[in-house]
């Protein structure tokens, strides 16, 4: 299954959703082709709407698995925990 995150207009995330990996992309199955932007445009057809990156469950790109409440850092491009408190 791949993973995608929803983001918000502060990129932060509100969503996970998993998606089938034999969905077609333009460079093959969407399981074999990890940030590909025809999943993120999959996404927004088949959900109408939003702005989705992909998240790896095992981390192997993008830093860590997006949870909701995560930001995107689109400069870095990768994902950042919640602070659990505002010290942190």
């Amino acid at each position: 299954m791949a993973h995608f995150a929803k983001l918000d207009e502060n990129n932060i995330v509100t969503q996970v959703v998993a998606v089938a990996n034999d969905v077609p992309t333009s460079n093959g199955p969407l399981g074999e082709n990890n940030e590909h932007l025809d999943g993120e445009i999959w996404c927004v057809t088949f959900f109408k709407g939003g702005i989705w990156k992909q998240t790896s469950y095992n981390g192997s790109f993008r830093k860590q698995y997006a949870g909701k409440g995560y930001t995107y850092d689109s400069d870095k491009n990768i994902f950042i925990a919640p602070q659990p408190y505002d010290g942190w």
